[in-house]
């Protein structure tokens, strides 16, 4: 069974599930999650919560043996695997698919990690555990999902917050819930009930968005570049390796590029998706970028990126940031930047 976070308590009250699968890389809600999952089992009754750490060479025996042992603590217990390798070995999943053979209602056992990829998902040993329990899977909260999440928690903090506050906070806090989150426990401390108009806002939060180069990607598809131009300069600010930045962003262009030419030559967007594994979340962002950047735009883009790999490389002269910000406007509006020289002090 698979739900999603803001499903979790609503599950748990629908009754025991021997086994939760909780991966992901977004921290506030795995903190959440698993918060939520041992208050839920300590109410009822499962006041012992014995914890792993699995890595590469974790004997799995230990688990198992503690999963069938009579403790003499507690008739109910918790058992909580943290993961901490990329991938399961097979020593871990045979374990866990033995465990699903002799489940009890008298254990309940969390495994927590890292996000897991497509192929990990379809291991033998996954889908025979989530066949017996729920599986959480933990994505980044953006867009309308944002808005959704933010509305909640002050809900649930009553606090009385201007709608103009909104916007705000989710423009400075985007891509960092827990920031956000502890932004909003202080605004109930400092002002309960009362209402938060901008100006109190402005006054004490701090702007503690943080980004990854994947929004970056995803802004560039749908076109918002000043969205774009943030990520970049907070990445800077926290001092991402440029060299990263271009190699993300050059392999997105080129695929574009790439499947460009495919429609093109006549294929369809479906088989064109398929070929490059778009998930279906991800499509209507190529759609957009597909039907609005252009041919020239993007090669016109890809020779400015190669442009900045040089430079970037080759001077302390420029901001590479910069310049990178200039390759974002590139694929929308070339015909503008074309006039322009990125190594502009020799020009």
């Amino acid at each position: 069974m698979r739900i999603y976070h803001n499903n979790l308590t609503a599950t748990l009250n629908q009754g025991f599930k021997p086994i939760w699968l909780v991966f992901g890389d977004e921290p506030w809600q795995k903190n959440d999650s698993l918060h939520t999952l041992k208050q839920h089992f300590l109410q009822q009754g499962f006041d012992e919560i014995i914890r792993f750490n699995a890595d590469d060479k974790f004997d799995w025996t230990i688990v198992e043996q503690e999963y069938n042992s009579m403790s003499l603590f507690s008739s109910l217990r918790v058992i909580e695997i943290e993961i901490t390798t990329a991938k399961l070995n097979d020593a871990g999943g045979k374990a866990l698919i033995a465990l699903c053979e002799n489940l009890s209602n008298d254990v309940a056992l969390i495994i927590h990690g890292a996000k897991l990829d497509a192929a990990q998902q379809k291991k033998k040993w996954f889908k025979t555990v989530e066949g017996h329990g729920c599986f959480l899977p933990l994505y980044d909260i953006e867009g309308k999902q944002l808005n959704q999440w933010l509305s909640r928690q002050i809900k649930q903090l009553n606090l009385n917050i201007h709608h103009d506050v909104i916007p705000m906070m989710i423009e400075l806090f985007e891509g960092n819930l827990m920031a956000l989150n502890q932004e909003l426990q202080k605004l109930s401390i400092l002002f309960g009930t009362n209402i938060i108009t901008v100006q109190d806002a402005e006054k004490i939060i701090i702007k503690q968005a943080k980004f990854n180069p994947f929004q970056i990607i995803d802004s560039l598809l749908i076109g918002d570049i000043k969205k774009c131009i943030t990520i970049l300069d907070q990445l800077q600010q926290e001092g991402a390796p440029v060299g990263q930045l271009v190699w993300f962003m050059h392999k997105e262009i080129t695929q574009l590029i790439d499947m460009t030419e495919k429609i093109q030559q006549g294929e369809s967007l479906p088989n064109i998706y398929k070929q490059y594994r778009v998930w279906d979340k991800k499509k209507p962002l190529y759609q957009h970028a597909l039907s609005n950047m252009g041919y020239s735009n993007l090669n016109h883009a890809l020779a400015r990126l190669n442009q900045v790999d040089l430079i970037s490389k080759t001077t302390a002269d420029f901001n590479p940031y910069v310049l990178l910000c200039d390759v974002c406007v590139s694929l929308y509006h070339s015909e503008i930047t074309s006039t322009f020289d990125l190594d502009y002090e020799y020009h």
